[in-house]
């Protein structure tokens, strides 16, 4: 199954000339953040059901459960410094971190914690498995940037204040792709933008055990006036979102626009909080790659 899946995912490749992406994001440590098998493809991709067990997946792969991963899943470096910055919006400061800068219109991923959470979150390479360390690396070697915010409350104005700052980044002499990113509670900034004339701004979501319903894809589409890459990825013990919930939704925008690009990604007896840990970023930056159209809104 994973090899039909690294085959659908080269031949998506083939159209990432489309997008300001010039090529598809190399391996990194693929053999440690692969989908553990076996993996269930649906829908032509559009769903995928991963295995999960925190026997392997947190146990095996931590030094300290749930607090340090071992050292094999990560990689440092002078390139993966984060840079303190602060942006005044009409709305109040907000204080972000940047690794890394964007070459020639390449990504940059803007990502947002949940409740209780700051930008130092989605900084730390030890905690989740590895798995941010795995994401800077990835942006940073193919010409992109990664950049986490603090997004406090998660209210209309903090979702104003990371709207100001996507609004600057698009704003740039090239015009990066932009793909914004939440976790938790903090998709309800994620959709509190995209249903705004922000949404014009960004390129992609991703949505990590998050809320999302039908109407809020209806309000997205009104909105933007064209579609967006999305992808969820939800625990099916998730007790903060109910899975069947998201699952249903997914399938409710699938039926209702067939040719959206959307993504579903369940992690079958994972929780909350594992998607963070368990998303392959490779093979959802491939994905959405793949699916950024070069004449939707900007």
């Amino acid at each position: 199954m994973r090899q039909t899946i690294r085959n659908i995912g080269a031949c998506l490749g083939l159209a990432i000339a489309g997008s300001a992406w010039a090529s598809p994001f190399p391996p990194f440590k693929d053999e440690l953040f692969d989908y553990p098998e076996p993996v269930a493809s649906l829908d032509g991709g559009r769903r995928l059901d991963v295995p999960y067990n925190e026997a392997r997946d947190i146990d095996r792969r931590d030094e300290v459960p749930e607090r340090r991963v071992r050292r094999t899943y990560v990689e440092l470096g002078r390139n993966l410094q984060a840079e303190e910055k602060v942006l005044a919006t009409p709305t109040g400061p907000l204080r972000y971190a940047q690794v890394g800068e964007s070459v020639k219109g390449q990504p940059i991923l803007v990502f947002v914690h949940g409740r209780n959470g700051d930008r130092r979150l989605g900084l730390n390479d030890w905690t989740f498995g590895g798995n941010f360390n795995r994401l800077k690396n990835l942006l940073v070697r193919s010409g992109g940037s990664y950049i986490t915010v603090d997004a406090e409350r998660l209210g209309d104005d903090d979702a104003g204040k990371v709207a100001a700052l996507l609004t600057q980044l698009k704003s740039g002499a090239a015009s990066p792709e932009l793909i914004l990113t939440c976790a938790s509670m903090g998709g309800q900034v994620c959709w509190t933008i995209a249903t705004s004339p922000t949404v014009a701004s960004i390129d992609a979501m991703v949505l990590l055990g998050s809320d999302s319903t039908l109407e809020r894809f209806d309000a997205m589409r009104r909105a933007r006036r064209a579609s967006l890459p999305i992808v969820m990825a939800h625990g099916t013990r998730d007790t903060v979102y109910a899975f069947d919930r998201q699952l249903a939704a997914f399938e409710a925008v699938r039926k209702r626009w067939p040719t959206d690009p959307v993504r579903f990604i369940g992690f079958d007896d994972g929780n909350h909080g594992t998607p963070i840990r368990m998303v392959d970023w490779r093979d959802t930056l491939n994905w959405i790659a793949a699916n950024v159209s070069p004449t939707a809104a900007r």
